[in-house]
This record gives structure tokens, sequence and C-alpha cells, in this order.
């Protein structure tokens, strides 16, 4: 459930989970790029980013098209007493949220990682650094956090060289990926992506936003902040449209697919419409040989954040049972403003064992740490 943090602010910080989390959302920041992502880029590199800055695939080079809901889309209470960025120190997210949360494993997701840029030979240089600024700021100092790998997207052959470089390297547990690319993410373009990821062992996740060129609407450019928000399901729902249909599932079997910050209750209908075209259509696209609803269920996961939360509360029990339990990952989105709290975030009553699945195995299977 999402925490209306003008109005909670002062018992966020008391706020206690009463089992173990894996939180599968937390977007770590650096405090200064020059200080803590500088040392892993060349001074090529170093020199490029000074006199051009970060270009980006979009009309709006200095940054997003839409201003967030609160500087840095951060909650106001998540800035570190020390200075810097939500996000960028450790002890303070230790004291804030793994802590109080009892987070058993967090997921690091960085974001304004270079990932779609225009530059793609700076966006593999990028790329890399915060591959390695993960593993020093963050997971070889607490072993609760797990890294992402990220990859130049854009340039398939770059992305997999860093797939194969940390393959195995037990502080990456997903290849991430962000939504908004500049193709469908199905077409041929991406498919070495998946190959090396399974090659690897590690599934993709795909983290709403991004960078692709074009609008982020099917129908344009919106007019509101609150319109790309909802635009981030709208995407995501294209996304997995395109995968599923282009056969890349079926192409790549054990390919594992996270959508991350899109939601998920729209995946029932979406797969029944899948179902319904497929069954009538199926000839235009052989390489699909099973409803598309089984080939989603087989291989692809959801975190929950940001959860839908229908006034029948029932209607969300009936939406999970339909998607399933074990395909749901718990995610706070920390520290980002419409963060979720998990002694607040399932608005319905479950039992001990979907709720232990739900906050945590779901995600520790998934990610192969079950003990």
């Amino acid at each position: 459930m999402n925490i209306d943090i003008l109005s909670h602010e002062k018992n966020l910080l008391k706020s206690r989970a009463r089992i173990a989390v894996a939180d599968c959302d937390i977007h770590p920041s650096p405090k200064s790029v020059e200080i803590e992502i500088f040392p892993f880029l060349s001074k090529r590199w170093q020199e490029y980013m000074k006199t051009y800055g970060v270009i980006y695939r979009q009309g709006f080079p200095t940054g997003p098209a839409f201003p967030k809901g609160q500087p840095n889309a951060a909650r106001r209470d998540s800035y570190p007493t020390s200075g810097g960025k939500p996000g960028s120190d450790l002890a303070f997210m230790q004291s804030q949220h793994l802590g109080p949360n009892n987070i058993q494993l967090g997921v690091l997701n960085p974001l304004q990682c270079a990932q779609g840029v225009q530059n793609q030979d700076f966006s593999a240089a990028y790329c890399n650094a915060v591959n390695q600024w993960q593993i020093e700021q963050w997971t070889s100092k607490d072993h609760r956090l797990k890294a992402s790998l990220m990859v130049p997207y854009e340039d398939p052959l770059a992305s997999v060289k860093e797939i194969e470089k940390w393959a195995g390297n037990e502080h990456f547990i997903q290849v991430l990926l962000l939504s908004r690319t500049a193709e469908p993410l199905g077409q041929r373009k991406y498919w070495p992506i998946y190959d090396a990821a399974c090659k690897a062992g590690l599934p993709v996740a795909i983290h709403a936003f991004g960078y692709g060129g074009a609008p982020v609407t099917g129908g344009g450019w919106p007019s509101f902040y609150i319109e790309e928000m909802v635009g981030h399901a709208q995407n995501t729902q294209s996304l997995l449209t395109s995968m599923v249909i282009e056969g890349v599932f079926e192409k790549f079997p054990t390919l594992r697919l996270i959508l991350v910050e899109a939601g998920f209750a729209w995946l029932p209908a979406l797969s029944w419409r899948l179902d319904k075209l497929w069954d009538r259509m199926r000839d235009e696209i052989p390489q699909v040989s099973r409803p598309p609803s089984q080939l989603i269920r087989e291989h692809v996961w959801l975190t929950t954040q940001p959860m839908e939360e229908p006034e029948v509360s029932n209607q969300l029990l009936d939406t999970i049972e339909w998607i399933g339990w074990e395909n749901l990952l718990f995610a706070t989105d920390y520290p980002h403003w419409d963060y979720d709290d998990p002694s607040r975030a399932m608005p319905i009553k479950i039992d001990k064992h979907q709720k232990e699945s739900f906050f945590l195995n779901n995600a520790l299977k998934l990610y192969g740490l079950e003990q």
C-alpha cells in the first residue's frame, strides 16, 4: 500500500515487518559521480562526461521529460543525515530501511546509468563503472544486498560482453534493462542479451523508465506527471506483448523475465486478450506454439510496487490468484516517494504460506538463493 509521506512520515522509521523480507527494488545512488563513479571510468570518458554530459535518446537532453512528485522522486525523510542524495548512504539505508524492515535480500536497481543513451561506447563504459561501483560501495559491505548487472542494451554485443565478464560473480543476481527502448524488446536486435543471460543463469529484469526516443505513451506526449506514471504500465504491456509474439520465450525456454515497478493488475486482461487473438490469428505467428498466457505464467515475474488497490479488496485477491502467488516479488521502491512499507503493503488478509512466499520465498527461489 502506498504511503502518504506527508501524513505518515513520523511513523516510517518505526515500521516493523513481522517476517523476513526480500525487497526486489532498491535504488542506490552515488553521493557524487566524480568521487564514486569516475574512479571506474577511463580518463577519456571522465573528460567526455565533464564536457558533454549524458545525452539521452529524447528531445529533453538534460533529464526526465516530467518533473517528479518529489525532488529526486524521493521520500522527504530519505535524505541521509550525513548529506547527499537519497539512497547514497549505506549506513543510513541500513538504519532506516534494511534493519527496521528485516530485509534479508535487497536487490539494487540503479537508475540514471546511461544505459540507453546516444553514445553507445560511453554507455558501455558507464555501465561497467556502475557495476564495479555496486560491488565496492554496496554489496561487498552488506551481504543482504545483491547487484543488478547494468548493460548498454542498445548495443547488444557490448551487453553480451558485459554479461560474460560478470557471469558467475556472486554479487550479481540479474541483468537489468529499462522499459523504454529504441525498438520493442521482442525484436531480434535484443536476442543476444537474452541468450547471454540464459547462459549465465541470470534472470532479465526490466524496470519501468528509460529513454527510447519515443513519447512516454502510445498516443504521444502527455501533459502531466501522473500520466507518465500511468504510462509505465502501458509501456510494460507493450514490451511484454512484443516478447511473447516475437517468440522470445519459445526461442529461450530458460529465460526468466522480471517486470519491475509497472504494477501487475493489468496482466490478466492482457493475457486474455492475447489468448483470444492468438487463437484466431495464430497462423501469422507460427513461432508461438502455445497460448500466450501459458508462456507468461512460466516465464514472467512481477514486482508488486506500485500495487493496484481496488476499493473491493477481494478483487485484488482474485487478480493475484489468477497471476499466481509464486509469480509476485515484493518490492518497496526505496527511497522513492511512493515507497511501499512492508508492514502496510498488503491490503488483504493472507495466510502464513502466502505471506512467506510473497514477502521472501518467491524471490529466494527465483534468484537461486534458497538455503
